[in-house]
This record gives C-alpha cells, structure tokens and sequence, in this order.
C-alpha cells in the first residue's frame, strides 16, 4: 500500500528525504531531477516528512474515507491508541474527548488499552518461559515492516503476536458483530499500511492518525466546551495505557528487564533501531536477550502526533492519564472481561518480502568511488552529508541505481572548484578579448570618420564638376549621382531627387533609354571601359564615358552635355587637335 507521496510542485530538489530515508526507500535516478519513492520498500517512518521543509511529502490521507464510512449508515467504532493524552493535551478531561469522537458520528468508542492487556498477556508467556528461542518483539508496524524487507531470515524470531491495535479490533468485533466497520486512531502513519498488511484478513476499515482526527474535529467546528461528559464503551482496559511508553508493556505484566535476572532489552529511537537489529541477527547467541525495539521514542512520538511535541512532557501526561484510569479501576470487572475474550486469536505469521538489492560488482563500485574522488582505502569513511555511512556505501546505492554522484559534496564541491577555475579562465579570456574588441572598435570608429570625411570630400568635388557624375551597382541601381547628372536627366529626375536625395537606389532603367544604360550593361558585363561616346537623349547628344571601378560590381560614367558652351568649345577644340594631329601623320 502506497503510505508516502510526493507533489513535485511543491518540491525544491534538496534532497533531504533521500538522505533522511533509513532504508533508501527515495532515490535519486541518474537523469531524473526529481527523487521517486520505492513504495515497496518503504516502512513509513515518516522521517521524510518531517525534514521536507517545503511539505511536498505527506502520508497518505484517511479522512474522506473515515467520513465516507460515517455517512454510510453502517456502525462505526473508534478504537483510540492510550497516547491521546500526550497528544491531545488542549483537552481537560478525556471524557470530553471521548464525547467530542462520538459527535463526530462515532457509535462506539473504545480504548486500544483492553487490547494492549490482551497481547501483554500473550507476551508474558512467550518472553517469560524461555524455550530456548529469542524473540523480536511485534508491537512497531515500522520495526516488522523492516525486518520482512530487509532482514527476512529475521522474520522467524518476530513475536507472532499481532499489535494492541489488532487486538482491539478482534474485541470489537466479537463484541458488536462482525458487520461493525472499525477505525483505528493512533499516533503512527506506519499503522496505514500495516492494518492491511494480510490482504483479506483485514480487521481495520481505516487508519487516521491524530494530525487527521485534529482535522475532522476543526472541519466540524467540534470543541469540548459544547459538549457533555462520556466514557469509552467497555471493555475498559487495565495498565495496556502504559502501552505508548516503549517498555510499558511489559510493565503491565511485570515482566523482568533486570539488568542481572532479565532477559528483555527495549531498544527506541531511529539510531539505535538499524544497529539493533544487526546485532540481534549477528551476536544473538552472545546477547541472549528478547529485543523490544520501537522505531520512534515510543509510540507518544509517532509521525502522526503533532510536530515539535515534548518526549518527556508526554510521557509524563500518559503516566498521568494511566493513574487517572486507575482511580476509578474496577479490577474484578477487569478480570472477567478478560477471561470473556481470552479466546480472541492473538497469533500472527509474518511472511519475508525481501526487498534487498543485489550487490554491484566490485568493479562497478571502484568506478563509482573513482567518480566521487574516492579509494577504496578511505571508501570505509564518509561525512554522511550523502545519508549514507560511508563514502562505499554511497558507490553501491549508485551502482545500484539509487543515487546519483551529485549527492556527494565532496564530488559537488570538486566539481564546483573545477567550474569556478574555468570559469576564472574563461572570463580572462572574455576580459582580453573585450580589451581587443574595444581596441578594434576604436580603430574602426577612427577609419568610419575617415571615410566618412573623405566620403564628404568626395562628394563635394563630384558636386562642384561641371560634367554629370554617376555611379552604379550591378543591377543598375544608383549608388551615387551628382547635381549635373540630375540636372541632365531633367525635370523627371529632379523630382525623384526631392524624395531620393542623390537618387540612391533608384533603377537606372527607368530613367535612361536602352541605348544609354545598356553602355553600362556591357562595362559591368566585359569589363571593357567606354570613352567619349555620343549618345542621343531626347534632344540633346550627350557625351559618354563609362568605366570600371570594381570588376562586374560598381561602374562609373561622366556624362557632358554637348549642348552646353563649355563642353561645344572643348570637343570643337579637342576635335581640331585631332584632325591636325591626322593631317601631321599623314
């Protein structure tokens, strides 16, 4: 059953589940961003949830279904973990609390505490006559769901008793019918997955935890103040209300944890709960002890249970609470009651669900260590900043597909130095080639001044000749014309030079006839200059020169007006000179 889930919206990729999960439940896959959760091998702890800072994981909510359950019309009990009171401790009396449960459409409400003797009992005598076996107590759904996945040669030495809960529910049953649908409220989101754990055989209909209780009762605006006085229904239970307290149990049937006579240790709290049980399985015979493990510091500080909550302050709540019950102790009604449901069937098979992975190839793991800057003579060692003991640790997740090299600080802080050393180089470079592009542009802003200077030059010495001027690309478009050549194509032109100064762009076909810009046609295209050739335009000879100025790109022509009294005198006399010269050869 899926117990953890993950809103990637809410997720700021910083990895503190993965290295908060005990058993790598929440991997990082290389090429994935986001971590992924092993639903299979989860043994919600819930430690995840409670280092996820920006709450993208929670546990799975229970409560549309406690309420769909409600609204069916069938019989609902409650059946309540004995850690109520240091959990709900804005609530004077637990009598209110029980009224406020009923109000919200409880028909019954029974305390987990009667159930809790029931197994109590049943542990006394498998722990307190030894025959021969050591036992791992069964009473953390964490602790059974860890050994199951990943000790499974284990799961024979787990008590097979089932958990309080469990119990309570089988009392329930065999007191209300088998149609009563249950609801089980405790401090553990492990529970979830737990009380469905033997597939149809389920006594639990739904599983909330107190964080989801507090819920319902704010959503149906249910407070103490408005409500009267009421008990749980029977069977009341006994000491089962030191249950929440890690070795409460066996306080309530005086079983020996003397450190001389006893052979019972109880084991609490994350740390020591991975290290116990590896001991228990290897020095077993050494120790010859029963182990009481709880993953949490006893069932009071359950992920379910409000957060930043006192250990101590609730311990000494429940002990109070349990000494309040006892005032009122009816032991005799006790005594019967627990004769009536001696019968209830206690036992449980556990079943292995080996979820352990095949270990990499020692070669694979060198490569792995190799990536992060490690070796195998220092792989034994770690900083634990990945969530794993050791640097070799890390390679086999890696190798295995659990992780990825970048949850390594030293090989992100390695990798960061390299970065930062060529990025340093990179911006040196930028730095001298900045330095050179300025240096350049300052050359050419000085040449672009330059040419633009001698650009003016030129065109003033263009404007002040007395022959017309123009310059062409080759498509025959206007790249530069002067005011005599303008004024030689006449009033046309003239008026194309208000809009187009210098008529830049302008299609010299439209403006000159065949005959005159196919001169130009044939320098652009033979690369052979034309000098002095008469041309008639519209009632005027013209004298045309055209050449080249870059091979089959730009051409030039000077055009003279023959009409005008300079250019007449300077061809009459240019043309006697050359009629002497012929006479003088001859």
């Amino acid at each position: 059953m899926q117990v953890i889930e993950l809103d990637r919206d809410q997720c700021k990729l910083c990895y503190a589940c993965v290295r908060a999960c005990p058993v790598k439940a929440i991997v990082v896959r290389v090429n994935e961003e986001y971590p992924s959760i092993l639903h299979n091998r989860c043994i919600g702890c819930g430690d995840c949830i409670s280092v996820c800072s920006p709450d993208a994981l929670t546990y799975k909510d229970s409560v549309d279904s406690a309420r769909s359950l409600l609204s069916s019309g069938d019989e609902v009990a409650a059946i309540l973990a004995p850690s109520i009171a240091g959990e709900f401790t804005d609530i004077t009396d637990y009598r209110k609390f029980v009224s406020m449960i009923r109000a919200l459409g409880f028909r019954y409400v029974n305390e987990v505490s009667f159930g809790a003797d029931l197994v109590a009992r049943a542990y006394k005598d498998l722990l307190g006559n030894f025959r021969g076996k050591f036992y791992i107590s069964s009473l953390c759904p964490t602790l059974t769901s860890y050994i199951r996945y990943f000790h499974p040669e284990l799961t024979e030495n787990l008590a097979p008793l089932v958990s309080p809960m469990i119990a309570t529910a089988r009392v329930v049953r065999q007191k209300y019918g088998r149609d009563v649908k249950i609801v089980y409220i405790g401090p553990c989101i492990s529970a979830k997955h737990d009380a469905f754990a033997d597939g149809e055989n389920n006594e639990i209909d739904v599983v909330l935890t107190f964080l989801e209780l507090r819920k319902m009762f704010e959503a149906e605006g249910i407070t103490e103040q408005t409500l009267e006085y009421s008990e749980f229904d029977g069977p009341i239970g006994h000491l089962g209300s030191l249950f929440p307290i890690s070795n409460g149990l066996l306080q309530a049937v005086d079983l020996d944890e003397n450190l001389l006579t006893g052979n019972i240790t109880t084991i609490e709290g994350k740390d020591n709960f991975l290290d116990s049980v590896r001991q228990f399985r290897k020095y077993t015979d050494l120790i010859r002890r029963h182990f009481n493990i709880f993953y949490c510091h006893g069932c009071l500080m359950g992920p379910g249970t409000s957060p930043g909550g006192e250990k101590y302050l609730r311990r000494s709540l429940a002990v109070e609470y349990a000494n309040k019950r006892l005032k009122t102790f009816e032991p005799e009604l006790w005594e019967k009651d627990m004769q009536e449901y001696a019968a209830v069937d206690l036992s449980r098979t556990f079943l292995p669900d080996d979820q352990r992975l095949p270990m990499p190839s020692a070669e694979r793991i060198e490569e792995v260590l190799k990536v992060i800057g490690k070796n195998e003579s220092n792989s034994h060692l770690g900083c634990g900043a990945c969530g794993f003991e050791s640097c070799n640790d890390f390679a086999i997740a890696v190798a295995r597909g659990l992780a990825k090299p970048e949850m390594c600080l030293t090989y992100n802080l390695r990798n960061q130095n390299e970065y930062i050393r060529t990025l340093k180089a990179t911006n040196e470079k930028l730095a001298r080639t900045e330095s050179a592009l300025k240096e350049s542009e300052k050359t050419a802003r000085r040449e672009q001044i330059l040419a633009q200077e001698a650009n003016e030059v030129v065109n003033t010495m263009l404007q002040k000749l007395s022959a017309g001027v123009v310059i062409v690309d080759e498509n025959l478009r206007i790249v530069q014309a002067n005011r005599r050549f303008i004024d030689t194509l006449g009033e046309d032109a003239r008026l194309i030079d208000e809009v187009i100064p210098g008529l830049q762009g302008a299609d010299l076909k439209t403006l000159l006839p065949y005959q005159f810009y196919n001169l130009f046609s044939y320098v652009l295209k033979n690369e052979e200059d034309i000098t002095n050739k008469d041309v008639r335009f519209n009632e005027n000879v013209l004298n045309v020169s055209v050449f080249t100025i870059r091979s089959q790109k730009i051409v030039g022509a000077v055009v003279r007006d023959m009409q005008m009294p300079e250019v007449r005198r300077e061809q009459i006399i240019s043309r006697i000179h050359e009629a002497i010269s012929e006479n003088l050869e001859m």
